[in-house]
């Protein structure tokens, strides 16, 4: 199967790879890792009544809603079809409304810093670190990576 074939199914949800568990109520499965490890693309899934904590964009982040309803910390609702963009430094918050799971698509530059309620760094995500999540995941499963470098 060629990697498009691999996005496709990604994207159509067919199944071919399967959801990777990233915290309980939150899966993704990641499209691409950007070039010198500036950022990755990734499908995210995120089940009913979930918080996502304060975190701040260390890099632009461009989202595209599949399924479900975000709430945002501003009160605005996005639904199937809205896209989102965050700007580097911008600080948020969101959750999921309804009772449908929320699939979107991100596209992520840069680290995203999660926040506790002083506003101090208590972990962070990278490009680097997705990957390696990636990689450990298909290990485990006796899964073929797909080439999803830049």
């Amino acid at each position: 199967m060629t990697e498009i074939a691999n996005w496709t199914s990604a994207i159509a949800g067919s199944g071919a790879f399967p959801w990777m568990p990233v915290m309980p109520g939150m899966s993704s499965k990641p499209l691409a890792f950007l070039p010198d490890k500036t950022g990755w693309v990734v499908l995210l899934r995120v089940e009913p009544g979930m918080r996502i904590g304060l975190h701040r964009h260390q890099g632009e982040v461009h989202g595209f809603v599949l399924n479900g309803r975000r709430r945002l910390g501003d009160g605005r609702v996005l639904g199937p079809g809205d896209f989102e963009y965050e700007p580097a430094g911008q600080a948020d918050t969101w959750s999921v409304e309804g009772d449908e799971p929320l699939v979107s698509l991100f596209i992520v530059r840069g680290p995203v810093e999660y926040l506790d309620a002083e506003g101090q760094v208590v972990s962070r995500d990278t490009a680097e670190g997705k990957a390696e999540a990636y990689r450990r995941f298909c290990a485990e499963r006796n899964l073929a990576p797909v080439a999803l470098s830049r």
